[in-house]
């Protein structure tokens, strides 16, 4: 059956759809002035709305349940129920049985179930059912006013949507729950002002902090070093719209005493609003997880693998010297690059105690632009505790850090931008013929323990060539 649509003159027009189930029809001076405005809220809505009388007829229809299902409001309102058209015959009892159950109960109930199409189709909703007590009903959008209840009894209304939208939108919330509070990946929102707006179970153990204490504050409230460079993606991001993958981030915490640098191998995607018509930025998502023991795994093995290689072609040329001393001399050459700034090698005098002699510098020209001796077979005038005096005595190596005051290097004789130095003792035959060191700026780190092996290594090859020489003696 096909509800007549009502004028708007009438008491049943679009002023009066908004009236409630049951209750007595408005005044003669006209409709509520509030009754438009329910109407568009209700024509608005993003998912199906109907609404039964008491007898089960069809009094309300919006719009999103005719894009559901395809039944226009005309043929929808006045029908007797949803028998027929909108829920198959043999599963009409079932369903208004279930709405009827649904509704006794006094509060809202989430059922699901299938209904019909204009073209047949079954389609299975989800759907949010209240009942409407006598008297309290809305009469309005996408229905024709209808004053049945006047008995006392109610009818009811349900919202609807597709349950595959409906479990599609819980898998993202699930999803996004796994993400903050049991995935390994750390995943921390920030708002449009680079602020963490949530903060991840595992994002909260990488950067040692509480979930709560960080939300709303800088991110260089938690980042000694590297805020910078986050910052700078996070913006990139929130700009452009293109997400960054794959970018690792070296950063320190500012709450690590010891200063290590840790590897963050980032993702970062913007977040926009869907409610829109454009696209409003909402923050980006940093997705990120610890690689640092990987990448300094990585770093080593490509710092090795070069070593091994300046070392083989400083061998290989050293071969070809005919002059032994020539071929220690070029040692320095080649294992200089990528290890330290400048290198020394001083030889040791027979007779004299502590006596050392400058014999080579690398790289050549540089002595000359700061305090230190030149290779001229001139006593170099060390003081009586210099760290290569020192690893002289001992026939060990000596490492030392000056943390960047340019009178310690100086007073040491070797140039003013020396942060870091290691002296390693020339050893062949059981003898100690030198001393060979090695001397960093500002700009690299301090000598750890594979530099240590590594200028040892140097050593040994250069103390054979000095030994073959018999230049151990000026």
């Amino acid at each position: 059956m096909t509800a007549q649509r009502p004028t708007a003159a009438g008491p049943t027009g679009p002023g009066s759809r908004l009236r409630k189930v049951g209750a007595a029809p408005p005044p003669e001076a006209g409709p509520l002035p509030d009754r438009g405005l329910l109407t568009a809220l209700m024509e608005a809505m993003e998912v199906g709305l109907c609404a039964m009388a008491a007898d089960g007829s069809v009094t309300h229809w919006n719009r999103e349940a005719e894009r559901l299902l395809g039944w226009p409001e005309a043929e929808a309102v006045g029908r007797p129920g949803l028998a027929g058209w909108a829920v198959r015959e043999a599963d009409a009892d079932a369903v208004a049985a279930l709405l009827r159950d649904a509704a006794a109960e006094g509060r809202h109930r989430v059922q699901e179930f299938a209904l019909l199409t204009r073209d047949g189709r079954r389609v299975l909703v989800r759907a949010q059912v209240s009942a409407v007590a006598a008297g309290a009903a809305p009469d309005g959008a996408g229905g024709q006013g209808r004053e049945d209840g006047e008995d006392g009894e109610g009818g009811l209304y349900f919202a609807f949507s597709e349950a595959r939208a409906q479990v599609d939108l819980e898998r993202s919330l699930g999803l996004s729950e796994a993400l903050f509070d049991e995935a390994p990946l750390a995943v921390v929102l920030v708002d449009a002002d680079l602020r963490p707006a949530a903060v991840g179970a595992s994002a909260s153990r990488a950067l040692g902090v509480d979930r709560g204490s960080l939300l709303g504050h800088p991110l260089g409230e938690v980042l000694r070093d590297g805020v910078e460079e986050l910052e700078s993606a996070l913006q990139h991001v929130l700009a452009t719209g293109e997400p960054l993958g794959s970018v690792k981030l070296w950063a320190t915490l500012r709450d690590d005493e010891e200063r290590r640098r840790r590897c963050w191998r980032s993702q970062f995607v913007r977040l926009g609003s869907p409610l829109g018509d454009e696209p409003v930025p909402l923050g980006v998502a940093w997705l990120f997880e610890d690689v640092t023991e990987r990448e300094q795994a990585e770093q080593e093995g490509t710092v090795l693998r070069f070593r091994a290689t300046q070392l083989r072609r400083a061998g290989l040329a050293a071969a070809e010297c005919e002059d032994p001393m020539e071929g220690a001399v070029g040692y320095l050459d080649f294992v200089l690059a990528g290890f330290a700034d400048h290198a020394y090698l001083d030889l040791a005098v027979d007779g004299e105690v502590g006596g050392l002699v400058r014999a080579a510098a690398s790289p050549l020209g540089t002595v000359a632009q700061d305090p230190g001796p030149e290779p001229s077979g001139i006593p170099v005038r060390y003081a009586e505790l210099h760290p290569a005096l020192r690893a002289l005595e001992r026939g060990g190596t000596v490492c030392v850090t000056g943390g960047g005051d340019a009178a310690w290097a100086v007073d040491r004789r070797w140039p003013s931008a020396t942060v870091h130095g290691l002296c390693t003792p020339l050893r062949s035959r059981g003898r100690t013929v030198g001393v060979l060191t090695f001397l960093r700026g500002p700009g690299r780190r301090r000598f750890d323990r594979s530099d240590l092996a590594y200028a040892e290594d140097i050593a040994s090859r250069v103390a054979a060539a000095v030994d073959l020489a018999g230049r151990h003696t000026p």
